[in-house]
């Protein structure tokens, strides 16, 4: 892949010379869904596909951005005395964004770059692939211009450039499990204060594939926000009766026992989610660390129906993989993944099933559906490198 992007560079910006490679990759969730921005804990992996990037500095102030996943838009210029979103600037808000929260906490460039990024990471398909972009840059940014910030400080900078410059209101997860990835371990992540362990996801005869539904979804324009509204005005209604900070304090007993100052039934089955949801990833931690395989499996099942019925961001495409996925003997757990509304499911398979997984669910979903669906065996990567 070095040799490819390089090559590329060369070939759009005249040379390579004096350009570096970097990785950032992409992730999936196991479980803990939709509970980041609750207070509560979630269990992702960074993935071995991701963003690969090449960057060099230059000698004025421009900013020249090409991507090989969007050819035909060609280089998309801008400058650091421009870092502003704009809505024809298309994808590269997000790097402009990083470079922005980069100089609202004092680290400024002194001068522009030339950038080409190639994902392996299917767009739109909700393994993170902006998350991706902005710790990728972010990275770029530490290694060119010498800025001292941890992995960890490029989830929270990637996160407050999502929130503040491209206007989705996103947890801590996605940009936390790619900058703090390592490989074959996924992360329990409480997202309240930011306490995370590395537990070792030994599948043992198994492996984790991905389905891309190739229903495409944006979160900006999606109901993400709606729903993180939703949850905040149902705390707010059992702060009214219960000290607590984050919807993601409360088991599902104690939820039970305030759920009736919550006045909308809507309201009521978003905030049951979240609270549910952050018991089920505490649970499925434990049982991997016990090594039972076949319990993770259940509750990574109670999650997508947690995701369909009470939290209504699954839809048909998602719900039509998921419920192909389990009639095929050999699947242990299937469940959405992501923030919903399209992308991805993410499934525990047995290796003897995984060719018939693909073949039976793939069949079955472009004849529901319309058109078909794209599967991924996936390995569980580290975080961001220079190459």
């Amino acid at each position: 892949m070095k040799e490819k992007i390089l090559a590329k560079f060369a070939e759009v910006f005249g040379d390579n010379e004096g350009a570096a490679c970097f990785f950032a990759p992409g992730r999936v969730n196991l479980i803990g869904e939709h509970t980041d921005y609750n207070g509560g804990h979630v269990f992702p992996c960074a993935l071995t596909i991701g963003t690969y990037g090449v960057a060099r500095k230059r000698k004025d102030r421009k900013l020249r951005f090409f991507s090989m996943n969007f050819e035909p838009l060609g280089i998309i210029e801008s400058s650091i005395d421009d870092l502003t979103p704009r809505k024809e600037a298309g994808w590269t808000n997000y790097p402009k964004g990083v470079m922005w929260a980069f100089k609202e906490r004092g680290m400024e460039m002194d001068c522009g770059m030339d950038i080409l990024l190639n994902g392996t990471i299917p767009n739109g398909s909700g393994l993170s692939s902006s998350a991706s972009v902005e710790v990728l840059t972010g990275h770029i940014l530490r290694e060119l211009f010498d800025f001292s910030v941890s992995n960890q400080d490029l989830a929270l900078i990637g996160q407050y450039s999502e929130n503040h410059f491209n206007g989705v209101n996103c947890g801590i997860m996605d940009q936390f499990a790619i900058a703090m990835g390592k490989e074959n371990m996924a992360i329990f992540l409480d997202t309240a204060d930011l306490s995370y362990t590395y537990a070792p996801v030994a599948l043992k005869g198994a492996k984790i594939v991905i389905a891309c539904s190739n229903k495409k979804r944006g979160l900006g324009d999606s109901k993400y926000n709606e729903r993180r509204r939703e949850c905040e005005e149902a705390l707010a209604e059992i702060q009214k009766v219960r000290n607590i900070q984050t919807l993601g304090e409360l088991s599902g007993e104690e939820f039970e026992a305030v759920k009736d100052a919550i006045g909308s039934d809507i309201r009521k089955r978003r905030a049951k989610h979240a609270v549910y949801e952050n018991e089920r990833t505490v649970k499925a931690v434990e049982a991997l660390k016990n090594n039972d395989i076949l319990r993770f499996g259940q509750l990574m099942n109670a999650s997508h129906d947690s995701l369909r019925d009470d939290y209504e961001v699954t839809g048909r495409e998602l719900d039509t993989l998921v419920e192909e996925a389990r009639k095929v003997e050999g699947v242990i757990g299937s469940r959405m993944t992501g923030a919903g509304f399209g992308g991805c499911t993410v499934s525990i398979v047995k290796d003897e099933a995984i060719d018939r997984f693909i073949e039976e669910v793939g069949k079955n979903y472009l004849e529901r559906i319309g058109y078909k669906a794209d599967f991924y065996v996936v390995e569980i990567g580290g975080g961001p490198v220079t190459l």
